[in-house]
């Protein structure tokens, strides 16, 4: 019944600027709400209201950034009657404020919001590899810990790694909250051949409803194995780091260590969710360097 969803997912992106309600949605999919709000569910994860919010959230996102649109207008170009409301939906999602992204993607601003300290007492690891699907060239990886299946704010724990075409790469997220998690990425990668950087492709990994266990000071192993975007995706909300895929990236020959490093105490521990690119491997050297 995949299908059915695909008709439902481009059903609210054609149509996010009406008031739409779960029955129109379920009707574009010709099913019945309840086993349509159940199918939908288990193919993207969140219901088909959380979905249709996540579409607004992201065009207003394109507008804002593109356009010369007044921050009230973009509130009612995409389906919202309170610029209040709109604001408050668009920070809780993005984690910076509509005219906070403005300054950020167009004059660098505040940047993008980094995970804070969670209060919880346990603290594990997630670690494993990178990869990459066939026919793509080097990427940059954001990878993070979320509460829910879309990427949005806050991630409990992130970083960014560069991936090299054709082998995976290590990663190790750490200070990831005792619990389950969705482990989610999002990648920007070259083409291959002439003219890559112009056909540079998103890549998604973790969508879906399954998580991650996390358990105080463990560490779990996840492999995690990006592909195309697909129709049924939830946007990317998160105000995400300028993906540039680097132009050299050689891949180590295994994760050596996935422990937990040192570094700045908080509370006696070290500091956790800090934004940090971690090099895949040094570059070769060039010569007569």
């Amino acid at each position: 019944m995949e299908n059915a969803t695909e008709r439902a997912t481009e059903y609210i992106r054609k149509r996010y600027r009406e008031p739409l309600t779960l029955a129109d949605i379920a009707e574009s999919a010709r099913l019945s709400r309840f086993y349509f709000t159940r199918l939908f569910k288990e193919t993207t994860g969140i219901t088909p209201g959380r979905f249709l919010a996540a579409v607004r959230i992201h065009e207003a996102k394109r507008l804002i950034e593109h356009t010369s649109m007044s921050i009230t207008d973009v509130s009612y170009a995409v389906g919202y009657n309170s610029l209040g409301s709109f604001t408050n939906s668009f920070t809780s999602g993005v984690g910076i404020s509509p005219s906070g992204y403005r300054r950020m993607t167009r004059d660098g601003g505040d940047g993008p919001p980094v995970p804070g300290l969670d209060s919880r007492d346990g603290h594990g690891t997630v670690a494993g590899t990178l990869g990459l699907p066939a026919g793509h060239g080097n990427a940059r990886v954001f990878l993070g810990a979320f509460a829910t299946p879309v990427v949005q704010h806050p991630a409990v724990a992130s970083t960014v790694v560069d991936v090299p075409a054709g082998r995976p790469s290590c990663y190790s997220l750490r200070n990831v909250p005792d619990g389950e998690w969705h482990l989610l990425a999002v990648a920007v990668a070259e083409g291959i051949g002439p003219e890559a950087r112009t056909r540079r492709t998103t890549l998604v990994a973790g969508r879906g409803p399954s998580t991650v266990p996390v358990t105080a000071d463990g560490i779990v192993s996840a492999a995690v194995r990006l592909r195309p975007v697909r129709a049924t995706d939830p946007p990317i909300l998160l105000a995400l780091p300028e993906l540039v895929p680097q132009a050299e990236v050689v891949s180590r020959p295994g994760c050596a260590s996935v422990q937990p490093e040192g570094g700045p105490a908080v509370g006696g521990r070290p500091a956790a969710g800090r934004l940090s690119v971690v090099s895949a491997a040094p570059r070769p050297e060039r010569a007569g360097s």
